[in-house]
């Protein structure tokens, strides 16, 4: 189902390639999982820590650079594998809290996974993954970004309503990253992709 540059289950090969190689989750019976798909029109490799998509994604430290939700972000220990960030959220949703820990980070494959591990909110065993390709999207460089995310269905709500809130946040998140990467993108003033 393709709706405005989401998809909810993917629709093109290439998604799916890559679904498969990095979005595996073990969903138990009481969890409900989704995959998400945005296409953005700025490219991926950027290795600076201010610009664009990748550099926005990697930055376990600084989340609130893209995610709207986020107001405030400390990170205890390094920046590496097992760093955990304490997150605040804006109010306005069922939250004022969220602990979180970085489960993976692969710079060369663009891969970055955290897990909430506690927080004042009521997604229990939330775990998500992103990944970040290049592509090619009106013959310039492009990005396409998956997320994938599996968290345990609370009481007094069912999968679908459990699965509709958490991708309608990812959502939120995928469209203001793009925002941000696509401006970026405009100030760097990126050239089309000579065709062969």
């Amino acid at each position: 189902m393709v709706t405005n540059d989401y998809v909810t289950i993917a629709s093109g090969k290439m998604e799916d390639e890559f679904i498969k190689r990095h979005h595996k989750h073990d969903v138990k019976e009481h969890q409900c999982s989704s995959s998400l798909v945005k296409h953005i029109k700025a490219p991926v490799p950027l290795w600076c820590l201010h610009d664009q998509v990748w550099s926005l994604v990697r930055r376990f430290d600084q989340p609130q650079k893209y995610k709207p939700f986020v107001s405030r972000c400390v990170v205890q220990g390094d920046l590496q594998i097992g760093s955990v960030r304490e997150v605040n959220v804006k109010s306005g949703l069922p939250a004022t809290t969220s602990t979180e820990r970085l489960e993976l980070l692969d710079d060369e494959e663009h891969i970055f996974s955290m897990k909430i591990v506690g927080g004042d909110h009521r997604l229990k065993n939330y775990s998500s993954t992103v990944t970040v390709h290049p592509e090619v999207i009106d013959g310039r460089p492009g990005t396409l970004v998956i997320e994938s995310f599996v968290v345990d269905v609370p009481d007094g709500n069912t999968k679908d309503e459990t699965c509709y809130f958490v991708e309608a946040l990812i959502k939120c998140n995928l469209k203001s990253l793009a925002d941000v990467s696509e401006r970026l993108a405009v100030q760097d003033r990126t050239e089309p992709i000579d065709r062969m």
